[in-house]
């Protein structure tokens, strides 16, 4: 392929490849934002061991992390239906990746807490607090620290995870770069332009991920 075809060919693809990338944005982004208080709400009941939920979080938690992504979105975007739920694709996929990522998170918050000293948790009883409030003002500070890691990385994935939304019809960067290559036959530089952009946003959410680690670094 030349030079002139080339840049005609991206002339013609970038609009469309920018707005699959809104999308893919927008679907990372809001899974996140719901995920974060959803895993935290499921890392809470675990820790502390609420009667019955505790079990329920738990098969609930294995099931996401059990089952594949794509299963999920077929489940929530086709099962549903079938027993009178049922969801735009937006909504199908934002809510089923709301869903998976917050099980993984809450496990990496639950190892954050675990990865505590026990003595901190010692430490909050001699000073009267309930267990809920030293998880609270002494446990969660000091998990929170040693999990941003790992939750950058839980987004970082999520992003590239976007990309199985498209079997349920919206048009995010993977569906975009499908439909142009159905009508420019030109595959090799649209999935390549494609894979580029998926890097440039893993790149800039690992900057935004080392900036937090850094300032999270010290108590204060």
């Amino acid at each position: 392929m030349d030079l002139p075809s080339l840049l005609s060919l991206a002339e013609m693809a970038w609009p469309v490849l920018l707005k699959g990338t809104g999308y893919t944005l927008l679907f990372a982004v809001m899974a996140m934002i719901f995920g974060l208080p959803l895993a935290g709400l499921i890392t809470l009941v675990r820790v502390l061991r609420w009667p019955v939920l505790d079990r329920l979080m738990a098969v609930y938690v294995s099931a996401m992390r059990g089952t594949p992504l794509l299963v999920q979105v077929f489940i929530v975007y086709y099962g549903l239906p079938s027993i009178g739920i049922e969801f735009s694709p937006l909504v199908a996929g934002v809510l089923t990746l709301t869903l998976n990522v917050a099980a993984y998170m809450s496990e990496t918050m639950r190892g954050a807490i675990g990865a505590v000293e026990q003595g901190q948790w010692l430490a909050g009883t001699s000073l009267g607090l309930s267990r809920h409030q030293t998880l609270r003002f002494v446990i969660g500070p000091q998990a929170l620290r040693a999990a941003v890691p790992s939750l950058s990385n839980s987004l970082i994935s999520l992003i590239k995870d976007t990309s199985l939304v498209s079997v349920i019809a919206v048009t995010e960067l993977m569906l975009a770069t499908k439909e142009l290559i159905s009508t420019t036959f030109q595959p090799f530089p649209l999935y390549m332009a494609a894979a580029a952009i998926y890097w440039m946003l893993s790149f800039a959410f690992e900057q935004v991920q080392r900036w937090m680690e850094k300032r999270m670094a010290y108590p204060h």
